[in-house]
């Protein structure tokens, strides 16, 4: 019987070399032997920045971005408000009008992400700044990272964050604690007009820039810088939690790999030499049979030692 073949097979085929490529590991971002660990900057993170101002109205550029993994889709949103699903940075534009006081949404971008349904993967590219060929970068303590996948109105689209070293914030301050890549249109107008001059604000994710990779490319680039504690490179071994194991667990892990190999070696060598069973398996079963005594005893010597102090002299009542 002549098996039917599936037609579909050496497309899904071709795609599993771009799924292998786009996944990475958040927990554990390796570069030249040094790695970093982002997953604490996982879930959406926006930042603000206005294009253009013709009064009445203002024209902002909303990025959200979540390293980590897909932006969520808000619930009850509308196909042309919120980008697609498996985004990762997603930017959106809107106009406000002070004369009306209305918000609309003019573009929503998908500028990072994995589609692999239409061979568009994320493929991250990581780069180490104090090994890079730039003079500017190895001045830098931290990382690069490189995503693809996006594509808005027949151009490509794509998204570099530098994250860089700073001890002194988490690099969470821009965190949304909403709807993933939208919000709710008379709280993200209040948060616009916060955000309007985004230079005044200390912020740890910063917009960069927007625009073409050259005047002639058909490709897009946003560029965002990110600073945290997680992209310095001394920050794993810093934290308790994540450091390296200490002398004492190592030596505790010795004493008992030692204790476990004698046990095993001397209970198999008096089953083959005497023929031993049950306890007597065990190398120096008698005394190990011994120690509930021994410990009983030295626990009431230690009970009569306590209380027999006193004027007595030593001497115990009759």
């Amino acid at each position: 019987m002549r098996m039917q073949q599936n037609p579909h097979l050496p497309s899904l085929l071709f795609l599993l070399p771009s799924l292998v490529v786009a996944s990475f590991d958040c927990h554990n971002v390796r570069i030249d032997r040094t790695s970093f660990d982002l997953s604490p900057l996982k879930g959406p993170h926006s930042v603000t920045t206005t294009i253009d101002t013709t009064p009445p109205s203002i024209k902002n550029l909303t990025v959200t971005i979540d390293v980590c993994r897909a932006l969520k889709k808000p619930k009850g949103s509308s196909k042309d408000d919120a980008c697609p699903s498996g985004t990762r940075v997603c930017g959106i534009e809107r106009t406000i009008n002070e004369g009306d006081n209305s918000n609309t949404i003019s573009k929503v971008i998908p500028i990072a992400g994995e589609f692999l349904h239409e061979n568009r993967p994320l493929d991250p590219h990581w780069t180490r700044l104090k090994s890079s060929p730039s003079h500017s970068d190895s001045e830098k303590e931290g990382l690069r990272g490189e995503f693809h996948g996006g594509k808005y109105n027949g151009r490509k689209q794509k998204a570099i964050v530098e994250f860089l070293c700073d001890s002194t914030t988490d690099g969470n301050d821009g965190a949304d604690e909403g709807d993933d890549g939208k919000d709710d249109g008379d709280a993200e107008e209040r948060r616009l007009r916060i955000r309007e001059d985004e230079k005044e604000k200390d912020s740890s994710l910063k917009f960069l820039s927007y625009k073409p990779l050259s005047p002639d490319s058909e490709e897009d680039v946003l560029r965002l810088e990110w600073r945290t504690k997680h992209a310095c490179e001394d920050e794993k071994n810093s934290d308790g939690s994540s450091g390296h194991w200490g002398f004492f667990t190592w030596f505790i892990i010795i004493v008992f790999l030692a204790t476990a190999t004698y046990l095993i070696f001397g209970s198999w060598l008096n089953y083959n030499r005497y023929g031993a069973r049950g306890w007597d398996l065990l190398p120096h079963g008698d005394t190990i049979r011994d120690v509930p005594y021994l410990l009983r005893d030295w626990s009431r010597r230690v009970v009569s030692t306590v209380q027999g102090g006193g004027s007595r002299g030593g001497y115990s009542a009759v």
